[in-house]
């Protein structure tokens, strides 16, 4: 019999096992993680999770491309309707919708493929330090905390499923201006043991939504902290290239080429400990400097 998982490796799992209603809708529950709104990278793992769930051919995802809607309401489940598009020859298409109180927040479509061999090449992965020589970022400060907004101590004191390790630090709550890039160290922080790949490919699709849009804020000293900010996802894409593990460490190394019009674009590679490029992902989003706190609460981002 094998071990039995952790809390934080089960409650992930659970999290994108989602209930069937029918062959193709599905219903995923939420996670408050901190975020006022559902967190983008739940969605896009459920959504994979669901389209995943359509498939008997053996055929694993190697692209997704989603469009984030809405703010999800995280005290209410989401419903995916996964239309079957197409089973070819080699490759299987599948269009996810998320609906939550009758209204579509979030839609993608994701492709399928045998396995197959062919010619390989890759870009070759960034020399920084690795794992243990870079040090986790450390606590904040009890009284730094209690002077914080309550939306920023719920995330900041939530540890979440994910370990990261910045190779390039930076103080998110006094963010200096710098260049547009990092490099994170994150996995799962407990085993998974031997659950399929597509469960690996699912808690991917949602880690992928940590630090991305963060990245496009670099040059301009603010960061989702800042009190007049407001940042959401706008769209999201993610290309599987070679089997990994979710647990073991991997490398996102990621650069924002642009900022403009209130939207900044940032991308990323992800590479394994022995330099293989696993996936790469895309991410546009908003960035909107308001002008007082206030109005950056008063509604979700793109409303």
């Amino acid at each position: 019999m094998p071990p039995a998982l952790g809390p934080v490796a089960s409650e992930l799992i659970d999290l994108l096992t989602l209930e069937r209603l029918e062959d193709n809708l599905f219903r995923g529950q939420s996670r408050d993680i901190g975020t006022r709104y559902v967190f983008g990278g739940q969605v896009l793992g459920q959504a994979l999770a669901a389209a995943q769930a359509t498939l008997d051919n053996g055929r694993h995802v190697h692209s997704l491309h989603a469009y984030f809607l809405r703010a999800g309401d995280i005290d209410h489940p989401i419903v995916y309707d996964v239309d079957q598009t197409r089973d070819g020859g080699s490759f299987s298409v599948r269009r996810i919708t998320a609906i939550q109180h009758g209204k579509v927040i979030f839609f993608c479509a994701a492709s399928f493929q045998d396995d197959e061999p062919g010619a390989e090449h890759q870009l070759g992965m960034p020399e920084v330090p690795q794992p243990e020589d870079v040090q986790p970022a450390p606590p904040v400060p009890p009284d730094v905390m209690a002077s914080l907004p309550t939306k920023v101590q719920r995330w900041l004191s939530r540890g979440g499923p994910f370990e990261f390790r910045h190779v390039y630090p930076r103080d998110e709550l006094n963010p200096p201006k710098r260049p547009p890039y990092q490099q994170v160290w994150f996995r799962l922080r407990e085993s998974v043991g031997d659950v399929p790949v597509e469960m690996h490919q699912a808690m991917l699709a949602y880690a992928s939504d940590f630090h991305l849009l963060g990245t496009a804020t670099f040059p301009h000293g603010i960061s989702y902290y800042t009190p007049n900010v407001q940042m959401a996802s706008l769209d999201h894409a993610l290309w599987f290239h070679r089997p990994f593990r979710i647990d073991e460490w991997l490398l996102y190394s990621i650069d924002s080429p642009s900022t403009q019009g209130s939207r900044g674009l940032a991308r990323g590679q992800i590479f394994d400990r022995q330099g293989r490029l696993v996936a790469s992902t895309a991410q546009e989003g908003l960035i909107r400097v308001v002008p007082d706190r206030a109005a950056a609460r008063a509604v979700p981002a793109k409303e």
